[in-house]
């Protein structure tokens, strides 16, 4: 089977003939991109409405795995719920004719296709990355008009949707700080285009936005949401860190502080002090690191392949390579080398180290390569490889 497209650079499969280096320096947190071309059939190896259809029609759901959405007049939950917890498929359908769009959060968790492209994203951008799926009816519109917390590339894969964007009131809002829709005035909008199938647009966080199906047929667009760390979240992990070292900053704030006749002068001096400590001892390797081996733990494992295949790493002359998007980082405990890798970490004997390395930097690998471990040592090395989906067969 051939390897689709996108795996060779998702950046590319999202904005080309736009550069990574010109969305990262002239649009990313900054402006919508919009990207047309003539290629109706560019996403459609990712999803289809009879995807959709299969979905909705064969599996028991439950209540979050399924939304619906219509911006007049609204679904209510048990418009498409049983009492049970489950989605109601006919409730869906009948909702779905009536003018609402189906809402199926987060389905790279269950569909291997959306989730090695979210993994291939992830590699590249070091943010987690979901997908949204909305299925709209012909004539319809989802939602109001509103702004995200997170930063998006909107995939059209089939029919169309016409967009009308808006002011930014909130640039780079945090996570959860949400639309108000009585404190952020929409008004007209300054950007309006139709979003064809194969094309793609990135909105980025705080712009206000609204769009609604174009033309006579349904619109199955994927959201690919990037939900970011930032460097308030990172200087606040700088803080904690300094914070552990000094017991100064774990103080209790002055007794009466809150009072109106509170005289502030003497924490004014404290607060300087704290402020000069911090610039003078927070660590940026310190806290990135520490962001860094969470983020990558943090990451869904891929390990397919590894139940059907369990026996390769016993078979004479295979090799393997790394498999492609995985994340790692390597480590050392004493006498143990560590890769810290999706899930978790995988422990090694010291002696594996050179032929760890030489799988980490791309190359091939086979039983021969830990030739400095006994022989029983160097199957379990490449099994636990196999095992925790850090390898896969390659070029003989």
């Amino acid at each position: 089977m051939s390897r689709p497209a996108w795996l060779a650079d998702p950046i590319a499969s999202l904005i080309a003939p736009f550069d990574a280096e010109t969305f990262f320096r002239e649009y990313h947190e900054h402006k919508a991109l919009i990207v047309h071309r003539d290629d109706p059939a560019r996403y459609e190896g990712l999803l289809s409405i009879d995807r959709i259809d299969a979905i909705v029609s064969s599996r028991d759901l439950r209540a979050g795995s399924l939304d619906m959405a219509r911006s007049e007049p609204p679904v209510r939950p048990d418009d498409f719920t049983f009492e049970t917890g489950y989605i109601d498929p006919g409730g869906v359908a009948d909702q779905y004719r009536r003018g609402a769009t189906i809402i199926l959060p987060q389905l790279h968790l269950a569909d291997p296709v959306l989730g090695e492209f979210c993994r291939a994203m992830e590699a590249l951008l070091s943010c987690h990355v979901q997908t949204n799926i909305y299925l709209t009816p012909p004539h319809n519109q989802g939602f109001r008009t509103h702004y995200d917390d997170h930063d998006v590339f909107v995939l059209q894969v089939s029919g169309e949707k016409y967009w009308r964007l808006y002011d930014t009131p909130v640039e780079n809002p945090y996570r959860g700080e949400g639309f108000r829709p009585d404190d952020h005035k929409v008004g007209e909008p300054v950007e309006e285009f139709v979003l064809k199938a194969g094309e793609c647009a990135y909105v980025p966080r705080g712009l206000m936005h609204d769009a609604s199906t174009h033309g006579d047929e349904p619109s199955l667009h994927i959201t690919l949401g990037l939900i970011v760390k930032t460097w308030a979240d990172l200087m606040l992990e700088a803080v904690s860190e300094v914070a552990l070292r000094h017991p100064a900053f774990r103080r209790s704030l002055p007794v009466g502080y809150a009072r109106p006749d509170f005289d502030r002068s003497e924490a004014q001096s404290h607060f300087a002090s704290l402020a000069e400590t911090l610039s003078r001892e927070a660590r940026l390797d310190e806290a990135m690191d520490l962001f860094a081996d969470s983020f990558i733990r943090s990451r869904m494992p891929d390990v397919r392949g590894t139940i059907s295949g369990f026996a390769a790493p016993s078979e004479p002359g295979q090799t393997f390579r790394l498999r492609p998007f995985v994340p790692w980082r390597l480590a050392g405990d004493g006498d143990d080398v560590v890769i810290v890798t999706a899930g978790g970490e995988v422990r090694f004997p010291a002696a594996a180290e050179p032929g760890l390395h030489t799988l980490l930097d791309g190359g091939t690998i086979s039983l021969e390569t830990f030739a400095d471990l006994d022989p029983d040592a160097a199957r379990d090395t490449l099994g636990k490889l196999h095992a925790f989906g850090l390898i896969v067969p390659g070029e003989a």
